[in-house]
């Protein structure tokens, strides 16, 4: 298997550059990464830092999500849960960083978290121990502090260098994590690295195939979350049906599992059927939102509308 090579540098919330453009990732470099570092963190929980928990409360009551969340038994659960998350101080500041200057992000990171938590318990036996060791929405963007902000809130179409900039979030989170965590092989380490991995090794950074089922429910509950929300590329959100009939497109060319899929349209429907037991429609009637500029390179037009690498 090739080394993954860093095509832009990686850099701290303080400024400070870990890992320069052009470095290979091999064990060995992070080793090294993380001999580097020195420093001794404090540790809080996530329930309790700033405004998390109350912001996290009023998203899962707006829609769709109310519907998604309907059930308060288990928005009891998640909130219980996120009191035994317990995060590094510069994973936390970063969550205050984009809460400052990059809401959209902000708002996705919590809501990727619950939506992860939600699939987990569905399809995790001991999904409670995989969320707390995964902390999966939390840190599985911390890769965008290195994305330029006028990249990430760009309404325009993105250049295919920007385009490509903001591909590196994923090897960025992936160096920032095992920095920060001092250890490269935990699960929250590989869902910073692979949430945009496909099942048939069609995603990136590195082209492989998701093999851990916390990762894949993370992937794909980022994809449903960029598609049903408002973007600084799209100021109208895709609606739940169409949200859906993208998944499970994805689903039908192998790119994501249908477990997970079918998990989180049982969710979404007032009688939450068991996700085994959820049919799902073969008819495509939905159709991307006006003004929606994804996919679209600025210098090429060349339109693509799939949500994969959103």
């Amino acid at each position: 298997m090739s080394v993954l090579k860093l095509n832009y540098p990686v850099i701290t919330l303080d400024g400070t550059e870990l890992l320069a453009a052009g470095k290979e990732l091999s064990e060995e470099t992070l080793r090294e990464l993380i001999s580097s570092n020195s420093s001794s963190y404090e540790i809080n929980s996530l329930a309790d830092h700033g405004s998390i928990k109350q912001d996290l409360v009023s998203f899962l009551k707006r829609p769709p999500y109310n519907m998604v969340f309907a059930d308060q038994g288990q928005v009891a659960e998640l909130l219980k849960l996120m009191e035994g998350v317990n995060l590094v101080s510069p994973v936390l500041q970063s969550l205050d960083h984009f809460r400052k200057n990059d809401f959209y992000t902000y708002r996705h990171i919590l809501m990727v978290f619950a939506l992860s938590t939600l699939v987990a318990g569905d399809l995790i036996e001991d999904y409670q121990d995989r969320i707390r060791e995964a902390a999966t929405g939390p840190t599985h963007d911390i890769g965008k502090l290195c994305i330029s902000p006028d990249i990430l809130r760009k309404a325009a179409p993105l250049t295919r260098a920007e385009h490509h900039n903001l591909e590196h979030h994923a090897a960025a989170g992936y160096v920032l994590l095992s920095y920060y965590f001092k250890d490269s092989k935990t699960l929250p380490v590989a869902v910073a690295k692979e949430h945009h991995e496909r099942t048939d090794g069609s995603g990136y950074p590195a082209g492989l195939k998701l093999n851990d089922r916390m990762v894949e429910i993370v992937a794909v509950s980022d994809i449903y979350d960029a598609l049903i929300s408002p973007r600084p590329y799209r100021p109208v959100a895709y609606d739940n049906r169409t949200a859906f009939e993208e998944l499970t497109t994805m689903a039908e060319t192998g790119k994501i599992g249908w477990e997970v899929v079918k998990a989180l349209i049982a969710h979404s429907r007032r009688d939450k059927p068991h996700f085994s037991e959820c049919e799902v429609s073969a008819e495509k009637r939905g159709a991307p939102p006006p003004g929606n500029v994804y996919g679209i390179i600025a210098d090429e037009q060349d339109p693509d509308q799939s949500p994969e690498n959103k």
